[in-house]
């Protein structure tokens, strides 16, 4: 049977740095996870408890494709506390995590041979969404003066139907300043682009607070997620809000693709949005992971970053070691124990010279796991 050309994307590769780590796990070794962005952390107890109860007596059957109307006004909320946004809840589509979101944003946005730029580095599966829709992926490679976002000029001579950006930012943590973000938005809407923020870290910040995209402007698509700050990655529950006069549009394409958001995972959600003693010491364990990082790091000879503003992630220069960062990942995981990820992931051209660092799980793991990429880097000559 013939496949589509649009299905030749490429993996990702994170994922196939979790799979080797099984393996040597399966073969009885202990793993240092510092490949993956997943909070070690389980759901806040409240969700857990609330959802066994409604589990008692409630079918959970399907909701309006939409999302159910108290987690949409619970997040409609949230803007109000975390940004003094006055938001309609009408705007607010809750989906099936942010890649659900990824793909109703792409399909509503765009027609297929349209061209989206994305700053490289950045998370991989841009541009292989874009890809299996049939759209162009344009990467603007960022600069490290600009920390790694991109900037206007950076696509100031492309024809773009499109630009999304992140902030904080996976891999690199930097953050984009409501004066930066504002030039972003303004030079796309110029172009008579349409601009998309994701916006999936916000909460997870340490020196500053990250500045929303509905801060500047309505005309907008955000993307958030239960999975990092909420930490629910598996239950795959995230959230849109796009303009008034885009949200028929992307409640069509909701009901035919998805029909809803898991109804057990919104119930979890609405639950932990109030779990803010539990949601705050896991922000105190992100930050000591982030110290231990910041000083271990460079005493393991990884010291060519810049330091995370938000997310749990540190972007590595290792150029002065190796011209293969895929090799380099498979060699730290075979001799050190830790997983890592190679930046081939974010950048497929300057990426072979990156390494991300996850600092997402526990403060002893954080700690053992430095302790073994200086006791690695040390055998291999480095130090």
């Amino acid at each position: 049977m013939r496949k589509s050309s649009r299905s030749s994307v490429d993996p990702f590769i994170v994922m196939d740095v979790m799979e080797a780590a099984r393996r040597a796990e399966a073969a009885g070794r202990h793993i240092i996870h510092m490949e993956v962005g997943q909070p070690g952390t389980a759901a806040p107890k409240a969700a857990q408890r609330v959802l066994a109860e409604r589990m008692q007596d409630d079918a959970l059957g399907y909701t309006v494709a939409l999302g159910l109307p108290e987690l949409r006004a619970r997040i409609a909320q949230l803007y109000g506390d975390w940004y003094n946004v006055d938001l309609n809840p009408g705007r607010i589509v809750v989906t099936s995590g942010s890649s659900s979101a990824f793909l109703l944003a792409f399909t509503a946005l765009f027609d297929p041979g349209d061209r989206v730029a994305i700053g490289a580095p950045g998370y991989p599966s841009y541009r292989q969404i874009l890809k299996a829709l049939s759209l162009t992926p344009l990467d603007l490679p960022s600069a490290p003066e600009n920390r790694l976002q991109p900037v206007p000029s950076d696509f100031a001579e492309m024809d773009i139907q499109g630009l999304m950006v992140a902030s904080p930012a996976n891999p690199t943590g930097t953050m984009l300043d409501k004066p930066a973000l504002s030039a972003l938005i303004d030079a796309t809407a110029a172009k008579g682009a349409s601009f998309i923020s994701d916006e999936i870290y916000h909460g997870i910040e340490y020196d500053a607070k990250a500045v929303t995209a509905l801060e500047i402007t309505d005309d907008c698509y955000v993307i958030n997620s239960f999975s990092k700050y909420f930490s629910m990655t598996g239950w795959r529950i995230g959230w849109m809000v796009v303009p008034e006069d885009h949200v028929r549009t992307v409640e069509r394409l909701a009901q035919n693709m998805f029909i809803c958001a898991p109804h057990v995972s919104q119930v979890a959600a609405l639950a932990a949005m109030d779990a803010d003693d539990e949601l705050e010491a896991n922000m105190a364990v992100y930050r000591e992971n982030r110290r231990l990082m910041l000083e271990g790091l460079p005493k393991a000879g990884f010291d060519r970053f810049a330091p995370p503003d938000g997310a749990f992630y540190v972007y590595v220069d290792v150029s002065a070691y190796i011209d293969d960062s895929r090799a380099f990942a498979s060699e730290i995981l075979e001799r050190a124990g830790v997983a890592v990820t190679p930046g081939l992931d974010f950048d497929p051209v300057r990426g072979k010279h990156m390494i991300r660092f996850s600092y997402a799980r526990s403060t002893t793991d954080i700690a053992e796991g430095l302790a073994r990429l200086q006791r690695f880097m040390l055998e291999r000559g480095h130090l």
